[in-house]
């Protein structure tokens, strides 16, 4: 399968990409740094991926991320960062693979759970549950046997390492990679694997 991993330059994303390539797939590592780029807070560079990349098989979505801000933030644009990006990106990069992905083929978005509010963690978890929203309701409108899923982490091991926390409380990266790239082989809903 030809597979385009937006985020591939991040924790996550390298770890779905070395799955994929290891397993035999061409992966297309794609990242706002590197030679294939994509931002998805802007729209044009989506747009630009796939017409530089072609038709493929499917796409995962990694590069979503936001970061933890008080809900007393000072700005409202603080306090929203991750809207553009990783929930309104997300929603462009799904409608504009549409016509870019193989018959049967997939998209595997990104949101986040934590089984504890954290703090700091309010406009996060509005984000990450419009999204599973999203896919929920979009995924019905899927036209030729395409699919749409969604993981949703909670901490990655190597994040909270990153962050100076303990890892103990995290998934580990390889881990977590595994459940995206499990949405590659999962029945379409006529029940035909894919």
């Amino acid at each position: 399968m030809k597979i385009i991993v937006i985020g591939a330059t991040g924790t996550l994303g390298s770890a779905v990409a070395r799955q994929l390539e290891h397993r035999g797939h061409e992966v297309v590592r794609a990242a706002r740094r590197g030679p294939v780029r994509v931002d998805l807070t802007d729209r044009a560079s989506v747009d630009a991926l796939f017409a530089s990349v072609g038709d493929v098989d499917a796409v995962i979505c990694c590069a979503a991320s936001g970061r933890l801000t008080p809900l007393d933030s000072p700005s409202d644009e603080e306090f929203t960062t991750g809207l553009q990006g990783k929930l309104l990106g997300q929603v462009h990069l799904v409608r504009h693979a549409l016509p870019h992905l193989r018959d049967g083929g997939v998209i595997v978005l990104t949101s986040g759970v934590f089984e504890q509010p954290t703090p700091g963690g309010a406009f996060g978890a509005l984000v990450n549950a419009g999204l599973d929203a999203f896919v929920r309701a979009a995924a019905i409108e899927m036209p030729r046997g395409l699919r749409l899923a969604v993981v949703s982490p909670g901490w990655v091991a190597e994040t909270l390492t990153g962050m100076g926390l303990d890892p103990s409380d995290g998934t580990p990266a390889a881990e977590v990679a595994r459940a995206y790239v499990a949405h590659l082989n999962a029945r379409a809903p006529d029940g035909r694997r894919r």
